[in-house]
């Protein structure tokens, strides 16, 4: 693994050399057998039987697509000769391409067909007649009008979710090389999205310096995502693309690491990530096809985005678009925590348990909201909840917006079902106070009027029938119904947030000096941020269960925006440094970081997001202009390690100012200098007396009814 060959690779893979090419040591060896364990014992890997029944479902569905386009092809009336010659062929993608699926888990596939057989008449008209009539066949769900138009099935039992692409070809070779850009050309954008879900993951392959540690290391991270709770690109968290992209970069800084040093390596990389700095595996392509990709030098609505993470085939897009700043802020708080809990495993504290424990999610807030929605029958329900899921990121948004910024949503990635209440979901969204605010005394969050913006725009739903309903109200922690616990019991003691949230639970040693040593560490750590990561410090210290301590944050105004992308064929200033062998040196972390960042790039506030994602569905323009906007921070993570790497701040107080990341890290692109403006009023004399905050929900029930 240490050859000169691999180093070879490694230096030429991604957008700069590695951070470090060193081998494992014998400690990096044990930990991995560990890891693979754990991985095993939780049931992350299918059986032979069930891997053997899904190649012979693609074989049976690529039989079937390749019937499908003959029978297109004669009723067009083609003649026989051009009817026998033409093909239609089926391509894999997503976790099942890369290779990192699980038991259960559905096959993300695409058919690519040619020129004459049209998306809607013969995809979702013809196919999905041929397949509605195979016994193989259930739960047959056709969804054309979506972003990425798609046919959702059973087939003998596995699930497939099926795209299609008629690519400007009269015939699919069987040997079709779907990498070409040239099957691009003149394809509507459905076609380009469906294609680049195969041509991603199979960039993604060969920019992976070693194919088997990628896949080890991106299970763990697709475990650890989803026992965290931030396994969700719909409700504004990351996806499986996402996360195999952040775990391709850190393979790229270190080519010859084990899966368990690129594990830690993963949190101690994006714990430091200054965002929206974006993340990305190689340059950024153009093209003469003049398609649209990402580029905020050019693209206003590039510029919001608060999480970059850069897709590699062309045109480059970020796939990362529905984070917010509430749930930036919940994924990099579990970034330090995972980050912290990596040092104890490497000191043999703690074993990789530790890491994966689940997030208690009603454990850790004392205000939620609950969405209720139900319908009629199971079809009815299943669409009305795709829709309702696909709003729930405006939700977010709105109360950002509305409350500017200072209320901050975590909502829970899935959906609970009351057993006693056919049809209905409920879904619940955890709020607390934006740390860093300064409150005012008797100050209440009335988001009445939000709730019912949100209900209007849920109610837009093309489909929408009368017995489709939707019902938002407030639920305390105490209150939470029974029926989102394991076996419909609520638990006898509910710990507080503090106790939740916290690493040091984890990370308990034999010494009771070690967890105050901890406790130490990250209460400094929070001092030199400016803003507190942890749970404890804005929920547990008064005692009215709606109330929420503040502690110091700001806002920023204005930021440098981009002057150039890495394009291909371009060397990246300040990458030319050779890093040392050790793959344990937090010292080259920070290096690397320091040489290949610059400002962050431009971003507005929840307000801007929004509005362009309104203006998108055709949402009535009146419904955007409630509450008054401010500009947001977005979440800037630092350590107190990271003095070196230097933080450029204006004015006098911790709040009143613009905080702008000065490092110039790997992703980042080159700054145009812009004037940095700070807004609002200084907050520096902050009341040492925090007042209670009540939420204004006594009413939201009658403002919102039981039903529409």
């Amino acid at each position: 693994m240490g050859s000169s060959a691999n180093l070879a690779i490694a230096t030429r893979i991604g957008l700069s050399e590695p951070i470090s090419t060193g081998g494992p040591c014998e400690s990096d060896v044990i930990k991995t057998r560990e890891l693979e364990k754990f991985l095993a014992d939780a049931g992350l890997y299918e059986s032979h039987e069930e891997a053997i029944k899904r190649e012979e479902v693609l074989g049976r569905l690529d039989q079937t697509v390749k019937l499908w386009v003959k029978n297109v092809s004669r009723a067009k009336g083609y003649n026989e000769a051009m009817v026998h010659e033409a093909n239609a062929k089926i391509f894999t993608f997503g976790s099942y391409r890369l290779g990192v699926h699980g038991p259960g888990a559905d096959i993300d596939t695409l058919c690519v067909g040619p020129k004459h057989a049209s998306r809607n008449e013969d995809f979702f008209g013809e196919l999905h007649k041929m397949l509605l009539e195979m016994p193989e066949v259930q739960e047959l769900h056709s969804v054309p009008d979506a972003h990425v138009p798609v046919m959702k099935f059973k087939f003998s039992g596995v699930s497939v979710d099926l795209l299609y692409a008629n690519v400007s070809l009269w015939l699919i070779p069987e040997d079709l090389d779907i990498s070409q850009e040239s099957l691009l050309q003149n394809v509507d954008d459905q076609t380009v999205r469906s294609l680049n879900g195969c041509r991603v993951t199979d960039q993604i392959l060969r920019l992976v310096p070693n194919i088997q540690t990628f896949r080890t290391t991106l299970r763990c991270m697709r475990l650890w995502a989803k026992r965290r709770g931030v396994y969700s690109n719909v409700t504004g968290f990351l996806g499986g693309i996402n996360w195999a992209l952040l775990v391709a970069r850190i393979c790229q800084l270190y080519p010859n690491a084990l899966p368990s040093m690129l594990v830690s390596r993963f949190f101690r990389v994006y714990n430091l990530w200054r965002w929206p700095n974006p993340v990305m595996l190689c340059p950024i392509q153009e093209n003469s096809l003049g398609l649209s990709f990402w580029d905020p030098r050019r693209n206003y609505k590039d510029r919001l985005h608060l999480m970059p993470i850069i897709t590699p085939a062309y045109p480059c897009m970020n796939s990362s678009y529905n984070v917010s700043t509430s749930t930036l802020r919940v994924m990099m708080e579990e970034f330090q925590r995972g980050n912290e809990i990596c040092e104890a495993i490497e000191a043999n504290k703690v074993s990789w348990d530790a890491l994966f424990e689940p997030f208690a999610f009603f454990e850790a807030y004392k205000n939620y909201l609950q969405i209720d929605i139900a319908a009629e029958t199971d079809e009815d329900l299943m669409n009305w909840k795709g829709w309702v899921e696909s709003r729930i990121r405006l939700l977010t948004l709105k109360i950002e917006r509305d409350t500017n910024g200072v209320l901050q949503c975590h909502p829970h990635p899935g959906e609970f079902s009351d057993k006693s209440k056919p049809f209905h979901h409920s879904y619940f969204m955890g709020l607390r106070r934006k740390q860093g605010s300064n409150p005012q005394e008797g100050e209440q969050f009335d988001i009445r009027m939000t709730v019912e913006d949100f209900k209007r725009d849920v109610y837009a739903y093309s489909f929408w029938k009368p017995s489709m309903w939707i019902h938002v109200c407030h639920v305390k922690r105490k209150d939470i119904p029974v029926f989102v616990f394991p076996g419909g019991v609520r638990p006898n003691y509910v710990r507080s947030a503090s106790e939740g949230r916290s690493v040091q639970k984890s990370l308990r040693s034999n010494s009771p000096q070690a967890d105050a040593a901890m406790i130490r560490k990250r209460r400094k750590q929070e001092h030199s941020r400016g803003v507190s990561l942890t749970e404890s410090s804005s929920t547990t210290m008064c005692s009215d269960a709606t109330s929420f301590e503040p502690n110091l944050g700001g806002t920023i105004s204005n930021v440098k925006f981009p002057e150039d992308i890495p394009h291909n064929g371009t060397e990246i200033p300040g990458l030319s440094t050779t890093f040392g062998a050790s793959s344990g040196s937090l010292a080259m972390e920070k290096s690397v970081i320091e040489l290949s960042s610059s400002p962050i790039l431009g971003h507005e506030s929840a307000s801007k997001i929004l509005d362009d994602i309104v203006e998108g569905v055709q949402l009535k323009s009146e419904t955007l202009d409630n509450g008054n906007s401010k500009r947001i921070k977005p979440f800037v993570s630092s350590t107190e390690e990271e003095q070196a790497i230097g933080v450029a701040t204006t004015g006098n107080g911790a709040d009143s100012c613009s905080t702008i990341p000065t490092n110039r890290d790997l992703e980042e692109l080159e700054p145009l200098e812009l004037p940095v403006t700070t807004h609002g009023p200084s907050t520096s004399n902050v009341q040492t007396q925090k007042p209670v905050i009540r939420f204004s929900f006594t009413s939201l029930a009658k403002a919102t009814g039981n039903s529409a």
